[in-house]
């Protein structure tokens, strides 16, 4: 199983990019899966995520609004669309692979998730 982001690059502050996740090696339907970033010297945290369980859509406080999360489940695909882009939003973008089930915490937790990508960098100029 793997999951490869792409899409990340330099744009201007309230700008957008799309990101996109090509998963392989799993049915991407049967599983949550989650957008996560990590900026320099921070910990890792959660966008947004998708349920598998309940089929609802998690987003963390800074994302509502200005992203929204999609999934092509034909093509195994993920995509984050991201507008009005701030410096802060300066970081590494990765998607996650989730549980099968419900989350068992919270749908940001680390944990939650067994499969990565490596990455791909979001750089937001002001």
């Amino acid at each position: 199983a793997r999951l490869v982001e792409s899409g990340g690059g330099l744009v201007q502050a309230g700008g957008s990019l799309r990101l996109s996740c090509a998963t392989s090696g799993f049915t991407l339907n049967y599983y949550g899966v989650g957008w996560f970033r990590q900026a320099p010297g921070k910990e890792r945290e959660g966008v947004v995520g998708i349920s598998s369980f309940d089929k609802k859509t998690y987003y963390s406080d800074f994302a509502k609004g200005r992203v929204t999360v999609s999934r092509d489940n034909a093509q195994n695909m993920l995509y984050l669309q991201m507008n009005n882009l701030k410096p802060e939003d300066t970081a590494v973008y990765y998607c996650a692979k989730g549980p099968s089930g419900a989350y068992a915490y919270n749908w940001d937790s680390l944990d939650e998730y067994d499969l990565w990508g490596q990455g791909t960098q979001v750089t937001v100029s002001s």
